[in-house]
């Protein structure tokens, strides 16, 4: 396909996070996070997805032992002291943005610290300063899946209030301190994983509490005011400053045609999907979400000025994360489970997979860009994209991956037609353009980068970096404005 409908001014790119790219775990004053406490699991299961449950005797153990092998995300890929090397070789590629994540165990390693960590400010000072000087828009994510654990142990998590102000004091910090050199921030990263991911995303471990669903929702109401505060603030100091609402959108079909299936998945919708959009985008909590609530009997404390906050001061685009979809079925006993982003879902018989289970669906992403853009109106950002691989690095340096470039040109090819419906897509920044520590298994074998770490899942290797076939492609992708795929 000869594709002209990208605008002149897209924003091609890639994203990692700092908690599995950083490493440097104990290094300038940084604390630990959830991440940093979760084990790698050489017999994980790749039928289905397992959600790992931290508990404080898993934290309690970690805090005592100072593994790297056992606990991956603790040396990433080192990009703590590689990423002038890493960002030149993104702006080799042509990026146009660069998303990355600040880690809040850095910032305030004590959680409640009166003044932040300078010398973590100093990192992410140089981080932004070379995206910069190469060209590169930075688009910042303040809190990306790496809970601090002074805050579980202190506070008990989002479930206490407190951290509305805590979190909105972080804020304050890094929209001052990058007044002028970034424009586009990211609250939280997929903030519907809360429900399936609680520890990493708010910090509740209570898994056996009766209430623990409430405890959920209520941390993520206090999620939706620190949103709220965050980008009422992000305005005043900057009016250049555009905040995002971001989730993992699981693109859901009926399994036949049967009204009952259809109905299941607009309900799997809009309580996977919509529910966390609605009211970041527009405001307040939808009719259904307040009949589920009332139906599993959860009672969400809202204090005065909560709700006035939330409907002021809604995101200025949509992002999300698009990986695979799923099917929904009144009837599911003739179903099989099989792995997908943080939870399993029902496999589509119409759709081929990867090696972990991850369903391949690139049409999916023009059906879900325009029910997104059609639903709120905004423009929309694929802050995530891409699919795990096994690679093999060749004696001569060179990675062949086929596969990499026939999954992301046939998904950003329906990007440029979802663009050609009329959807305003601001920018697409494939996740993981460097091999790093996968999040769900904390593996290094399942990789997603145009560019090659020789490190296994131990932690053995000589951490070289080695462009793949796909650095070419995308390379080319974006130097021809998508035209050639």
């Amino acid at each position: 396909m000869t594709n002209l409908n990208f605008p002149k001014d897209f924003l091609w790119g890639g994203a990692l996070s700092a908690c599995q790219a950083e490493g440097a775990y104990n290094v300038d004053g940084k604390s630990l996070t959830i991440p940093e406490v979760m084990k790698f699991n050489e017999k994980n299961d790749r039928k289905v997805t397992k959600q790992i449950r931290i508990n404080r005797e898993m934290i309690e153990e970690a805090k005592n032992d100072p593994d790297t092998v056992k606990y991956p995300k603790r040396r990433g890929i080192d990009f703590y002291h590689t990423f002038r090397e890493d960002l030149a070789l993104f702006a080799e590629m042509g990026f146009k943005v660069f998303r990355y994540s600040i880690s809040w165990a850095r910032v305030f390693p004590n959680g409640d610290d009166a003044a932040p960590n300078e010398k973590a400010l100093q990192f992410y000072d140089q981080v932004i300063d070379e995206c910069l000087k190469h060209g590169m828009e930075p688009l910042i994510t303040i809190s990306h899946f790496d809970m601090p654990i002074v805050l579980i142990d202190k506070f008990g998590g989002w479930y206490n209030r407190k951290l509305i102000d805590l979190y909105v004091k972080y804020c304050d910090v890094l929209f001052n301190r990058y007044k002028g050199k970034v424009k586009y921030w990211i609250t939280f990263n997929e903030i519907n994983m809360s429900v399936k991911a609680g520890a990493k995303t708010l910090g509740i471990i209570e898994y056996d509490k009766p209430n623990f669903e409430e405890m959920l929702f209520q941390g993520l109401h206090h999620q939706f005011v620190a949103a709220s505060r965050a980008t009422k603030m992000a305005h005043e100091i900057d009016p250049e400053n555009k905040i995002g609402s971001m989730v993992a959108y699981f693109t859901t079909y009926p399994y036949t045609c049967k009204p009952e299936d259809a109905l299941q998945m607009q309900q799997d919708d809009q309580m996977k999907n919509q529910f966390f959009l609605d009211v970041l985008n527009q405001g307040e909590y939808p009719y259904y979400g307040k009949t589920y609530f009332k139906n599993k009997g959860i009672t969400i404390n809202i204090e005065d000025g909560d709700l006035d906050s939330i409907r002021a001061n809604t995101a200025d685009f949509v992002g999300m994360s698009y990986y695979n979809s799923m099917i929904s079925s009144s009837d599911t006993e003739q179903l099989e489970l099989t792995a997908g982003n943080v939870h399993s879902v029902y496999k589509n018989p119409h759709l081929p997979a990867n090696e972990w289970g991850w369903q391949i669906d690139p049409v999916g992403l023009r059906y879900t860009l325009n029910l997104v853009y059609d639903r709120y109106k905004k423009p929309v950002f694929i802050l995530e994209n891409s699919s795990g691989f096994y690679d093999k690095l060749n004696e001569d340096g060179s990675v062949n991956d086929p596969y990499r470039i026939d999954f992301l040109s046939k998904h950003i090819e329906q990007m440029g037609l979802a663009i050609a419906d009329g959807v305003e897509v601001l920018g697409y920044t494939m996740w993981g353009p460097i091999d790093m520590i996968s999040s769900g298994t904390s593996e290094m074998s399942k990789r997603y980068g145009f560019i090659y770490v020789d490190q296994d899942d131990y932690g053995n290797g000589s951490m070289k970096r080695y462009r793949k076939d796909s650095f070419f492609w995308y390379q080319n992708v974006i130097q021809t404005n998508g035209e050639q795929l």
